[in-house]
């Protein structure tokens, strides 16, 4: 900024560089409606309470806070190692509370990517956050058409009511 220029001219020199940008950054990051690609995670429910939130193929798994509340107090997880390939249905690891010990099943067939590993010290972060900071472990899913089989959210809800009662 050169001396002399007053505070009204470096204002009207921002703004017209802002809108400049804008304009720029907008034309170069849109893309026509055919080619745009949606990024919107699914989450679905099993009937053994775990849950999977798939991100364009990479499944973020755990329990449901229906089991972690179940459950109780969680004391102890095991995980599963990462690069196992496990199919759905077969057994992830296991997660221990001040009631009782459940094995957590695979939701979904695939690829270990992930384990949560702040679980082995604060188990009873699945207690306070399932579905957020609660998560077991990130799969590449091998077989995307499994997630037909499981439950949406009101169903899943429903599923618990009637569990429940």
């Amino acid at each position: 900024v050169k001396a002399g220029r007053g505070a009204s001219d470096i204002i009207a020199m921002s703004i017209i560089a802002r809108a400049t940008l804008r304009a720029t950054a907008s034309r170069a990051f849109s893309r026509p409606a055919a080619f745009s690609r949606s990024f919107a995670v699914v989450t679905k429910f099993t009937t053994d309470h775990e849950y999977v939130s798939n991100n364009d193929g990479i499944a973020t798994v755990g329990i449901t806070k229906f089991a972690a509340e179940a459950l109780g107090d969680i004391v102890f997880v095991e995980l599963p190692e990462v690069g196992a390939k496990l199919d759905q249905k077969e057994s992830m690891g296991v997660v221990e509370s001040v009631k009782a010990a459940s094995d957590v099943y695979m939701p979904i067939s695939g690829e270990i990517l992930e384990v949560n590993d702040m679980l082995k010290d604060s188990p009873a972060t699945i207690n306070e956050s399932p579905l957020e900071k609660g998560w077991m472990a990130k799969i590449k899913i091998s077989n995307p058409a499994e997630m037909d089989e499981m439950m949406t959210l009101e169903a899943y809800e429903k599923f618990c009511a009637d569990e429940s009662s």
